[in-house]
């Protein structure tokens, strides 16, 4: 192991600031971590932004085995400048980048072998990253990352702080873009991933190569809104960047046809899902009713079997009902024994007599000018094939008593969705907008909701890859004025999910991306 170890020439890129978020003393453990590494001397280089003028002597102390030492020092802009002075200043023909930005990573003594072994099985990889450790607040965790693909392009996809690099391979790239401010690492990976095969290294139990000790942070589905618009737009040029290169990126215009022609009795059917939602579902109902326009309908697909309460509630607004009214949109009631999301879509979808499909989620509400602004923008271009709209975020207290606006979340508009670029900016995040609105016919022409046959899905993202699909052959029209509120409490999906859902969830839509991938560049040829 030590001639191959030797040949190879390892060097470690790991960083040093003033605003490290650990203790000096932390960094020295570091530091004692990546030097103490099983048969091999490896090269450290420190990028040192810091004005600690006792550090390089510290260093120094802790190096006993004499391993080869560079502190990189200078006044660089941008993240990108100090990661290539690093990187081109590296003798090893392997680099492992620790960003060490965040908190405070130790190297198992063992790591680099295993990268190393990991390199040597795989000849034709470039970048490898793996499972690891995160300490925070003395409870440890094993971080189990996903196995990257084709469709894993995600700008929020995690390949963990660690990085083991071909250095050949970043040449290649022609290392870091020095020009870009927030996303120079997404566009790194990004650019690997074109030129070499990228390797997980996965850890079943105390197997982790690395432990990170940071601050814990609560997983949160609104979290990239609150991203700056220049990091979101940068990201937007990252990715549609990298589709370019690999041929899957969609031109603005191309490939647009006529939505199916309307032959339709009523202007819209409203679809909702619902499984034992009986104290929501009213609110939903009377949000359809109370639209401006009319003429339209309201199809409740109750998943939970007869047992399921939200019937007794549903036939409450049906003839017969307490709440019934003649006058108002007819409220249609489907029930089904199997809970499954897509399928009482495409059932809802087979029952309806309306001509546009609007979504609504059975503790959400529609604004009450909702179908009446949908309307206009499909009547505004026939090659409209999905119309999106803006929501606000409501919060219900746990009592179920009080609703309030959630001020610090804006409008979601979905800026990412602009006429010349959102269908290839869907691909780098996971939301894509609400409510939706799709014409009956194509949602039968494109091959229906998917119902859970899609690898990982678990009544989740059956609405993203119609969204995908119509995306690719029509235009998408926007509502920018808020027509829909998303009620979010206790109960909700996106309350308190655990990682293994987070990762569920992942897996599934980016198979779909993967998909949507191999079919732009069939239609691209």
């Amino acid at each position: 192991m030590a001639d191959a170890a030797t040949n190879a020439q390892v060097s470690i890129v790991c960083h040093y600031n003033n605003d490290l978020p650990y203790s000096k003393t932390s960094f020295l453990n570091m530091i004692r971590s990546l030097l103490q590494q099983y048969d091999i001397r490896p090269e450290l280089i420190i990028l040192n932004q810091s004005d600690d003028t006792g550090i390089h002597s510290e260093i120094s102390k802790i190096n006993t085995e004499t391993c080869p030492l560079q502190f990189i020092e200078g006044d660089y802009k941008t993240s990108g400048a100090w990661l290539n002075a690093g990187f081109k200043a590296a003798a090893g023909r392997y680099i492992l980048y620790v960003n060490n930005l965040a908190g405070e990573i130790l190297l198992r003594e063992s790591a680099c072998a295993a990268w190393l072994l990991a390199a040597g099985r795989n000849p034709a990889a470039g970048l490898f990253y793996s499972d690891y450790e995160r300490m925070t607040d003395g409870q440890l965790t094993e971080v189990h990352l996903l196995k990257h693909h084709t469709g894993r392009v995600r700008d929020n996809q995690d390949f963990g702080p660690v990085w083991f690099i071909k250095k050949d391979s970043l040449e290649q790239c022609n290392y870091c873009d020095e020009s870009l401010q927030f996303n120079t690492l997404y566009d790194l990976r990004l650019k690997m991933s074109e030129k070499a095969e990228v390797i997980h290294i996965s850890n079943r139990y105390a197997g982790s190569l690395y432990r990170l000790v940071s601050e814990g942070k609560d997983h949160n589905v609104f979290d990239y809104l609150l991203a700056s618009k220049e990091s979101q737009l940068e990201a937007e040029q990252v990715l549609s960047e990298h589709l370019k290169r690999i041929n899957a990126y969609l031109q603005p215009g191309e490939h647009y046809k006529t939505r199916p022609a309307d032959r339709s009795p009523l202007k819209a059917s409203v679809i909702i899902p619902v499984n034992n939602r009986a104290a929501f579902i009213g609110t939903a109902i009377e949000s359809v009713l109370g639209q401006s326009v009319q003429d339209i309908e309201v199809i409740v697909v109750v998943n939970g079997g007869n047992d399921d309460p939200t019937i007794g509630k549903v036939k409450e607004y049906m003839p017969g009902g307490s709440r019934f009214e003649a006058s108002k949109p007819e409220v249609r009631l489907i029930v089904l024994d199997i809970n499954n999301i897509g399928l009482c879509l495409n059932l809802g979808a087979l029952a309806a007599r309306g001509t546009y499909y609007v979504q609504l989620d059975s503790d959400d509400r529609l604004k009450p000018d909702a179908v009446e602004k949908i309307l206009a923008v499909f009547d505004s271009d026939p090659k409209i094939g999905m119309v999106i709209g803006s929501y606000e975020v409501w919060q219900l207290d746990d009592a179920g008593e009080k609703i309030s606006r959630v001020e610090e979340i804006p409008v979601v508009t979905h800026d990412e969705w602009t006429e010349e670029n959102g269908r290839n900016n869907l691909l780098r995040i996971n939301g894509a907008g609400a409510p939706r609105s799709i014409p009956i016919q194509l949602i039968k022409d494109i091959g229906y909701f998917g119902i859970n046959d899609e690898p990982f899905a678990r009544n989740y993202g059956e609405d993203y890859e119609m969204v995908l699909k119509i995306s690719e052959q029509y235009r998408i029209g926007r509502v920018w004025d808020p027509i829909y509120d998303v009620v979010r409490h206790s109960g909700g999906t996106d309350h308190s999910i655990d990682q293994a859902t987070i990762d569920r969830n992942d897996e599934a839509k980016d198979y779909m991306r993967l998909r949507a991938i191999e079919r732009r560049k069939q239609l691209n040829k």
